[in-house]
Order: structure tokens, then sequence, then C-alpha cells
């Protein structure tokens, strides 16, 4: 059935900011040209974009050709503020952009876990408002409805644990904070103008990897999460996939070989966590004599120490090593963990048979080419469908970002409505 008029049109202005977005301001035939819609379609998406104050002329392109043809349109940057976090067992980030997308101020503060929940909340709060003043965006004037420019106009926050497919809310895991749940609500209650989502942190970094990163020229993939815990996020034909209770991904409690026991509905202890959870990184190291020479057994900041022990084996292994020794265990190392990662990441491919694996999180993107060379092996031993194996180029980062970018797409959706949708 074909799509009706308005929304035709919905569909030709977002791609239409999608591509200012990504290439910079656009002249009427050069979004012509990369859009292949007619002439008088994209006069009118103009039109309406510049109504709706989304879109404005910055200026004229470089043609020799002057005039209406020659007017470059791009987005209005400051139609709409943008604050992103990524909420962490222990810790909360925090970057503020403007609608392009550009980062005006980031800032983060650790949370231990021995932090009440209401002070938890309190901190990471303060957090996002202070983040948001040094952006230079003001709070909301006493007595205004609705959005209100140069406030917070969308907050994407990016948790571990399970989103409710029907509420879009932060469900009551086990094991998980429970300030993380309280801080969505007291968000909402501080910014009442402010739209709050909340999402997935491995989906979110999917969000990210194939937009910016890794899987750009993929639309259908699956990312598997190595970071503290580990997940994955899985994206066929384009679209994010979050299953019936929004579970999707939840690798860490698939049950797999080599360890003690099974993991049970409230500990994901004995499943594929085990193997590849941060923690069980940095004991298999141990084992190989590397946790002292690749990295501390416990350090400061939001990456975990997982990362920083696969970086320096990763580094070990290099041409023309210094120390024979230490290249040695340093090999043997990141075969056993390319052995426990193929575990997980073949129960993927053998269900989804998505085409391409990202490695994501720190530790996936410390490991770099070395180690997603060693997990492609023994896929290809392991399964009979052709699977490449790929680095996250976006790495824990990708959390952050993919909040951001969801929460621009949001703005976007509430700041432009066609007349007649």
């Amino acid at each position: 059935m074909p799509a009706s008029p308005s929304t035709a049109r919905a569909i030709n202005d977002r791609l239409a900011l999608r591509l200012m977005q990504r290439e910079g301001p656009l002249t009427a035939g050069q979004l012509k040209q990369l859009t292949g819609l007619s002439r008088p379609t994209v006069a009118d998406l103009v039109e309406r974009l510049t109504a709706s104050g989304l879109v404005t002329v910055v200026g004229e392109s470089g043609e020799q050709r002057r005039g209406p043809n020659a007017r470059l349109y791009g987005i209005v940057a400051d139609r709409a503020h943008l604050a992103a976090l990524d909420v962490r067992t222990e810790s909360v980030s925090v970057t503020v952009s403007d609608l392009l997308g550009r980062v005006l101020a980031e800032a983060s503060s650790p949370i231990g876990g021995d932090t009440g929940t209401g002070t938890a909340v309190r901190r990471a709060v303060a957090l996002v408002e202070h983040t948001a003043a040094e952006a230079g965006v003001a709070g909301v004037p006493p007595g205004e409805s609705g959005p209100v420019r140069g406030s917070l106009h969308t907050v994407g926050i990016g948790a571990p644990g399970l989103i409710d497919p029907g509420s879009g809310e932060l469900r009551n895991s086990t094991g998980l904070p429970e300030w993380h749940r309280r801080l969505v609500a007291a968000l909402q209650e501080r910014l009442p103008r402010a739209r709050v989502i909340v999402e997935n942190e491995t989906n979110l970094a999917a969000v990210a990897e194939q937009r910016e990163g890794a899987a750009r020229d993929r639309d259908t993939f699956v990312l598997l999460w190595l970071g503290h815990g580990t997940g994955a996020a899985v994206v066929l034909d384009g679209a994010l996939r979050r299953g019936a209770s929004g579970g999707t991904g939840e690798i860490g409690f698939l049950p797999v070989p080599g360890t003690a026991t099974l993991p049970s509905a409230t500990d994901c202890a004995g499943g594929f966590h085990s193997l590849a959870g941060s923690a069980a990184v940095v004991a298999l190291a141990a084992t190989f004599g590397l946790v002292g020479e690749c990295g501390p057994a416990s350090g400061p900041g939001p990456e975990p120490v997982a990362a920083e022990v696969v970086r320096g084996a990763v580094a070990a292994v290099a041409p023309d090593p210094g120390d024979l020794d230490a290249a040695a265990r340093a090999d043997r190392f990141l075969d056993a963990l390319a052995d426990r990662l193929a575990i997980g990441a073949a129960s993927v491919v053998a269900l989804l048979d998505p085409g391409c694996v990202v490695l994501g999180g720190e530790v996936g993107q410390a490991g770099g080419e070395v180690l997603a060379a060693r997990v492609a092996e023994r896929l290809r031993r392991m399964s009979p469908l052709p699977t490449e194996v790929r680095p996250a180029a976006l790495g824990g980062g990708a959390v952050l970002r993919g909040a951001l970018l969801t929460a621009r797409d949001h703005a976007q959706d509430d700041l432009f409505t066609p007349p007649d949708r």
C-alpha cells in the first residue's frame, strides 16, 4: 500500500534533515541530487522545514550561478538543546549538545556503591544541571508551558537493564541500583518541559555504531557489548529489535560451556557473563601472568580494567616485540579470550545469521582488529554461516553518542510536525 501524501512528506523531510546533519548546509540542487526527489518536491520540503524553524538560509554556495538556487540551507543549531546520559552502576556521564549534535559541555562523576539512593539521584541531577549551565542552556522561565527555546528540550538516557516496551520505562532489574530507576522520574520532575527518554545502553551503542561507527554500511548486524558486563544489541533490516519484554540481547544469561554452574532468573553467574565480563577477563589474564604487566588489578574511571589488560596484550603481540616471553603469554591469553567470545558469538550467529558481529564496548575496542580476527577465525570453524567480525569504532563512548542521536531524533520529530499530519 503506497504511503499517504503526509507520510511521504514526513519521510522526505526527515531524509533532508538527516542529510544536512551529515553533510552540513546544502543547496536545493544538492538536496535534489542526494535524495533523488524532483525539484518541486525539494522546493516544498525546504519551504516546510524553513517555516518550522528547523532550517534557515545560512549563506550561498561557491557556484558561479547566484540567486535562489545557490542558497545554502542548514539546520538551526540552537533551535533545541539536548542532554545525553550514560548511567553506569557506579558512575554517570553527561553531554549537552545543540540540535546538530555538537557537544557544548560534558562531565562525569563517580557514584559509589555505598552512596544512598537519594544522594545518588541528587548528585546525578545536579551534574545534568551544572553541565547544561556550562553549555549556556538556561533554566525554564516560571510560568512557561511546553518546550522553551534555550532550555533542555530532550534528555536521552542510556542505562543497563531492561526497558519495558509498553511504557518505555526502566524495569526493576535484580542487581541494578535503585537510583537508576529513581533518576528518570527525578529528571522529569526537575525538567517538566523536557522530554526524558531511556533506552538500554547496548541498544544505544548499536545505534551509534550504525550511524557513525563500525557498522555504517550494515543494516543487519549484532553488537556484542564487552565492558564491565556483557550484552548484545540486534539490528535486523535497519531496525533495532527489543523483544516481547525488552530483553533481546541479554546474552549474559546465555548458558555456555566452561562455567561451574547455570545462570538463574536472578543471577547471570554461570552464563556468558562469567566468561566475558570484565572480572572474568581479568581473571583469565591473571592465569597467564599478565595482569601486573598489562594493567592494574583495579583502576579509576569508568573504563573496565579488562580493557586495559586487553589493550596491553594487543600491544605485547605487536610485530617485533621487545619481550618474547610476555608476547607469547599475551598471545595465548588473546587466543583463550577469543575462544570464549566465539562461544557467545556463535550462538547469536546460529540463531540470527546477522552477517556481521561488532565487538563493542571498551573491551571490544581495546582488542581491535587483533582480537576481532581471532574471533572471526573461530567462527569460521564453528559455523557454516559467513560472518564478518569487526571491532567497535566508538567503544564505551558509543552509549553517550547513541543517547544523543536518539534524543536528537525525538527532538526533531517533536519540533517539526507537518500541518496536515
